[in-house]
């Protein structure tokens, strides 16, 4: 690895870390607390907001990225700029400013319509060896996907570590298979930028954490990595099919549970805890066995799926079908979708 991006994908941790705790220290100082309740799985009133720190070392991160010459001017602004839309939006609900789930949501269809709009709509996939272009629908596909991926995180963002785990674990990952792929640092570059500015925020969410990562934080995350799935997309057709891949514990667990609370007519947005991962934590008793489990299945079951995909052994779609049928069985089993009895 070049020493220049050693350098800053490093600063990028250490500076994570240093801003997640001033933003603690300052959030215990104003009572800006994230008190339980019987929704909650913390018992603790806990500092929110220490994903502003994920935001702001990211962007540094992709402006110096950009300077070094690893990421196209395009894909800075993207990132950058709806990005930005994202994270203030974030902001704004966790300090209770935005009054409507309707603003919340009109917000991220701006954003996501930007970044679609100026990768000109979803990138040509390859399914059994046919690259298929969805033109106009597959741009609409491409929107509801980022508002989907953005939103998920949110809903996963339930437990002590789990959100920062799943970014580490998965850009990590997402990393070493564009590289592996591309020979390429300049992409990869991407993913491992979030992942170091997500560790600096973990080493203070990692259960028990003493702060969490907050709307600003979760959305911000879930929408970056779904920029980084169609750009890669967009560079080598079958590495959007590897981030779905990797992407599986949280797109299945948010996807049945959703389903599933529709299905029982309960209210989407209303918090709650219905999720797979909620369910064994409770089981468990315990917020870093769940978070743990999380990263296992990550690097144990869904990289060996990925790189399958990237070697030509299996094609990406049926990939992504060998990787969530057993993920669904298991949050189907576990009650996603179904209220809590604990």
């Amino acid at each position: 690895m070049n020493p220049s991006l050693l350098a800053i994908l490093s600063g990028s941790a250490v500076l994570a870390a240093l801003l997640t705790l001033i933003i603690r220290r300052s959030a215990l100082r104003k009572q800006l607390l994230d008190i339980p309740n019987d929704r909650s799985l913390h018992s603790v009133p806990t500092p929110r907001g220490g994903g502003a720190a994920i935001v702001l070392v990211f962007i540094a991160s992709i402006i110096a990225l950009a300077a070094a010459d690893y990421v196209e001017t395009k894909n800075a602004m993207i990132l950058v700029g709806c990005g930005a839309i994202v994270a203030l939006t974030g902001f704004l609900d966790d300090r209770q400013l935005l009054s409507h789930a309707r603003s919340r949501l009109a917000m991220h269809f701006v954003a996501a319509v930007i970044a679609v709009s100026a990768f000109g709509g979803l990138p040509t996939l390859p399914v059994f060896g046919t690259d298929v272009n969805l033109g106009i629908f597959g741009g609409i596909l491409a929107t509801v996907y980022l508002v989907w991926l953005l939103n998920l995180f949110n809903f996963m963002d339930g437990i002590d570590g789990i959100s920062g785990a799943e970014v580490v674990s998965v850009c990590g990952a997402a990393a070493f298979l564009i590289h592996h792929t591309t020979h390429d640092y300049n992409i990869a570059s991407l993913p491992l930028a979030l992942a170091a500015a997500t560790l600096g925020f973990l080493v203070f969410n990692w259960p028990p954490a003493k702060i969490f990562m907050g709307d600003v934080g979760s959305g911000f995350v879930g929408f970056i990595i779904g920029v980084f799935s169609l750009m890669a997309a967009d560079n080598v057709g079958y590495l959007g099919w590897v981030w779905a891949i990797l992407l599986g514990v949280f797109i299945v667990d948010a996807t049945v549970t959703l389903i599933g609370r529709l299905v029982r007519k309960q209210k989407p947005l209303i918090a709650h805890r219905s999720h797979a991962f909620q369910h064994l934590a409770l089981r468990f008793g315990s917020h870093k066995r769940v978070t743990i489990g999380v990263v296992a299945i990550n690097v144990l079951w869904l990289l060996p799926i990925a790189f399958a995909v990237t070697e030509g052994h299996i094609d990406g779609f049926v990939g992504v079908l060998i990787a969530y049928t057993p993920l669904t069985i298991a949050a189907l089993i576990l009650g996603a979708g179904t209220p809590s009895t604990n």
